[in-house]
């Protein structure tokens, strides 16, 4: 089945750490980006463990640490198995330890807050160059394929990447000579073991808090076995090498990787770019892959942002290989040392007692450890140098941002750049203003004499005093600067400046075309394609969302950014159709079916709803719930039934009140819960005594839960339509429509876009101090 053709900015193949990096970053830079990954749900492999000390600068930059909690630091790690102690000047000195797999959740769930458009279940098949920029046919699940189309296309597909082979791009190196299988095991107690070096070969142990027993062993001499390893080969060559039996144990992951070396030629070919994996193939040692990987992301990020949004022109995309491509082949080259040192045999050992003997002497030490960090990384800007030179990372320091000390790590959390001012200087701040949109102007320290200009990726981009020279950086890295000026709202694509504090403690402020991301309240940047997007970033649940009122508010939600869950019981047709029509305007929709006022009915809806979550944004977070499905009686009283009423009820009242019950488990705090209930509960209408009674229902379900939800910001309104066209066929009646339209204020009967705007505004942050509101929306047929 062909679903058409999707158009976006940004198409990042892959949701590994680098694609969803890079995400983040295109958000905040205020690009429109989708992420297209094959997997229908993220991997469960532990895989690399390590951060080093500049990654977890960059993760303090982008307010990405606290949510990781307290991680565990060793200053100690190694070169190719010898001791190495890696603290240099940092904030974050030596090397950190978060499982892969958690750094993928906190990064698909920030770029889902910041508005990516993560599709999971979407391979790639086919690349095509075009004149406008990049083409992908894609097959997404079930066997459907579309079209999705974009400026530039990015791959972080990994070694195997599909852009690269299907974007023609070389790959130079070698093949894997040597191999070290891997496995984590549960279940065994043998001893831990640090690179030890024994007659048969390499054997690495580290047993985890959590019982579990990572292993690697190489047999000297070995070569890489085609396909996956079993975990009996594993079991087989630690035995060889130490002795011990591993068969007891229950393996958990069994993988193995090889020492190939391969970099691609060109980081980027026309609209196609490479990054992470996809650009160099390396032996995993140490974590530097994993690392090197998110810092491609984040240096290419704010440039292609920049680009897509008219800001740059298209030049300052070179400067991503001209950069990255040096740092890349470094990296590859000392991981071959190091493979060479860790893998080789006996004839190594004599090379190995000479570089022993070197690396404690702290010129080698610190060498060797800037290396391994990314602290060292410099880029040749070609430009002058003043007392800090240009291309060199911005050690952690401090500025001053209205009278208040804030480090420059927080400064950068919104994703735009940092001019930095000796106090006083106030040319240098006049030669800024113009580009007040994209950089921050804040105050140095009383004994800062020069200015320093510092790109969002934390990299210094010009010091010096002249405010001509600066004015000349501002333009070659942040374009030309609003012809509106720094004080006019919608001078681009991007947004308007709104200025917020700044505290030591946390970054509240939202500046330019950046967005940080929620802190205290849900903060989201516009949508490219509208800037009256006011809902990117955020997830809805519209029950009876297959026609009439609950169509028009899920396709009201999704034109505001939202990712919209479309409830349907039996009309999948409608359902699908709902769906088809939101992702033709660029929106983003799934539909999810269950039956209302049945036994089960919530269980079913919400499996339904958290599977399409998951595999849309990696998580199950619900934002908005709106309780639209209901039925009517139509019936006298004299003739209702037990059935009848009992129907009604269960629809009406009781799915709502245990569907906000489950949707706790999911809404966020800050969420908005909006229950539809109708003008019949002011004015009498003896057919539809039940019915008025369930609405009656609703709106006490409102008043309660909005007083118990208020704590988590949680907001719970009611919306009371009046005479709204609904697809019955009285409305085909002219003269029962002019009778019906006589009864509102305005001389008209509702349509079902009426309901789904005030719906909509509820949904959003300026309906924050609204809670537990009866929303008459009648067009005025209450009046009297």
């Amino acid at each position: 089945m062909n679903q058409g053709c999707l158009t976006t900015q940004v198409i990042v193949v892959g949701a590994g750490p680098a694609g969803l990096m890079l995400a983040c970053e295109l958000r905040l830079g205020g690009a429109d980006v989708v992420v297209l990954e094959r997997l229908t749900a993220p991997t469960t492999e532990s895989r690399a463990s390590t951060l080093h000390a500049r990654t977890m600068e960059i993760l303090d930059g982008r307010g990405l640490l606290d949510p990781l909690g307290t991680i565990p630091d060793e200053p100690r790690g190694h070169f190719g198995g010898l001791p190495l102690d890696l603290t240099l000047p940092s904030s974050h000195p030596g090397q950190w330890k978060v499982l892969q797999t958690r750094l993928e959740e906190l990064l698909g769930a920030r770029a889902a807050e910041l508005g990516a458009d993560v599709r999971r279940g979407h391979e790639v098949t086919g690349l095509r160059i075009t004149d406008a920029g990049a083409e992908a046919e894609v097959r997404g699940p079930a066997g459907r394929t579309l079209l999705l189309r974009a400026p530039y296309l990015v791959g972080c597909d990994g070694e195997d990447s599909a852009v690269r082979r299907l974007g023609g791009f070389d790959f130079p190196g070698t093949d894997a000579a040597r191999e070290l299988l891997r496995a984590d095991v549960a279940g065994v107690r043998i001893p831990d073991r640090r690179f030890e070096r024994l007659p048969a070969g390499l054997a690495i142990a580290a047993r985890r808090p959590d019982g579990v027993t990572r292993v690697m062993v190489h047999e000297f001499g070995a070569r890489p076995r085609p396909g996956r390893p079993e975990f009996a080969d594993v079991v087989d060559a630690w035995k060889r090498v130490t002795g011990e039996d591993l068969g007891v144990g229950t393996p958990l992951w069994v993988n193995s990787f090889g020492d190939a070396n391969r970099q691609a030629t060109a980081y980027r070919r026309g609209p196609l770019l490479l990054a992470g994996d996809a650009a160099h193939r390396q032996m995993p040692i140490g974590g530097q892959a994993l690392n090197l990987g998110l810092q491609d992301a984040v240096n290419l990020g704010w440039k292609l942002a920049a680009r897509v949004t008219g800001r740059v022109p298209d030049g300052l995309l070179d400067t991503y290989h001209t950069e990255r491509h040096p740092v890349g082949a470094r990296v590859l080259g000392n991981i071959a040392a190091q493979a060479w040192l860790l893998l080789g045999g006996p004839e190594v050992d004599a090379l190995r007692e000479v570089l022993a003997e070197l690396m404690p002497l702290e010129n080698v030490r610190t060498r060797l450890a800037g290396m391994i960090s990314g602290l060292d990384i410099a880029y040749d800007m070609g430009d002058g140098a003043g007392g800090l030179p240009t291309g060199q990372r911005l050690p952690p320091r401090e500025a001053v941002l209205r009278g208040t000390p804030v480090r420059t790590a927080e400064l950068l959390r919104t994703g735009q750049g940092l001019f930095i001012v000796p106090p006083g200087a106030t040319e240098l701040y006049t030669a800024a203003a113009p580009w007040a949109e994209l950089v921050r102007t804040v105050d140095g320290g009383p004994g800062d004499t020069e200015a320093l200009l510092v790109r969002p990726d934390g990299h210094v981009a010009w010091a010096g005093t002249g405010a001509a020279q600066g004015t000349a950086a501002l333009r070659r890295w942040f374009g030309e600067p609003s012809a509106a000026g720094p004080d006019t709202a919608g001078s681009h694509t991007a947004g308007p400046v709104t200025a917020g504090p700044v505290t030591a403690g946390s970054v509240t402020a939202v500046e330019g075309p950046a967005r940080a991301a929620r802190t205290s309240a849900p903060v989201t940047p516009k949508n490219w394609r509208t800037d009256m997007a006011k809902l990117t970033g955020r997830t809805a649940l519209v029950t009876g969302a297959s026609r009439g009122m609950g169509r028009a508010t899920a396709l009201r939600l999704a034109a505001e950014g939202a990712l919209v869950a479309v409830h349907y019981t039996s009309s999948e047709d409608a359902a699908a159709d709902v769906v088809e029509t939101i992702e033709k305007d660029g929106g983003r929709a799934f539909a999810v079916r269950a039956e209302l006022g049945v036994p089960g009915d919530v269980h079913e809806l919400f499996l339904g709803l958290e599977e399409g979550l998951r595999e849309r944004t990696g998580s199950t977070d619900l934002d908005i719930l709106v309780n639209n499905a209901g039925v009517m009686g139509g019936v006298k009283p004299e003739d209702t039934t037990p059935e009848t009423f009992d129907r009604i009820f269960a629809v009406n009242a009781k799915a709502p009140f245990f569907l906000v019950q489950r949707a706790l488990k999911n809404l966020r705090d800050g969420g908005r819960v909006i229950n539809i209930s109708s003008g019949l509960t002011r004015v009498a209408n003896p057919d539809e005594i039940a019915y008025a009674m369930t609405k009656g229902a609703v709106e006490q379900l409102t008043l309660h839960f909005a007083k118990h939800l208020g704590p988590r910001r949680i907001t719970v309104n009611s919306v009371a339509p009046g005479i709204t066209r609904n697809g019955n066929p009285v409305f085909d009646i002219p003269e029962a429509v002019e009778q019906m339209a006589q009864l509102s204020a305005f001389g008209r009967i509702g349509e079902p876009e009426d309901i789904a705007d005030v719906v909509a505004f509820l949904a959003t942050d300026e309906a924050r101090w609204i809670t537990g509101a009866f929303v008459d929306a009648t067009g005025g047929t209450l009046l009297g």
